[in-house]
């Protein structure tokens, strides 16, 4: 079992940053890749980033690429996701979610993850 808690977000102009962090416990950090996932009011949700279990592997939605960064950090047992240039469309709330392995094998579905964690929302304003 993996426990997943999640931090973060809040309200952000648009332009602006703001960075998630999940907390992850009950298993060997390592042992499992994570991911961030967003839903938006009336919407399906959708895949937003991942990490292998390593840190050595990552994929992004096109949505996102060259303004979201995700990142482990072993010592901690946290993920984060760091957002840069914000969008009012990336108004949602964000889930983080944790596979039962380690590798990613391009897991973008929501059925690839079997933990999840509460949610945090993010709004941003125009």
């Amino acid at each position: 079992q993996v426990q997943l808690v999640e931090s973060g977000g809040g309200l952000v102009q648009a332009g602006g940053s703001a960075r998630l962090s999940c907390v992850a416990s009950g298993r060997t950090f390592s042992t499992y890749a994570m991911g961030w996932f967003r839903q938006a009011p009336a919407k399906e949700r959708e895949f937003v980033a991942a990490i292998s279990g390593s840190g050595g592997s990552t994929v992004y939605a096109d949505s996102v690429k060259g303004r979201f960064t995700i990142s482990r950090d072993s010592a901690k047992n946290t993920v984060n996701l760091q957002m840069n240039s914000l969008k009012p469309e990336d108004t949602a709330v964000y889930y983080c979610a944790a596979r039962e392995v380690a590798y990613l094998s391009r897991a973008v579905q929501v059925y690839d993850y079997k933990y999840w964690g509460q949610g945090t929302p993010v709004t941003v304003s125009s």
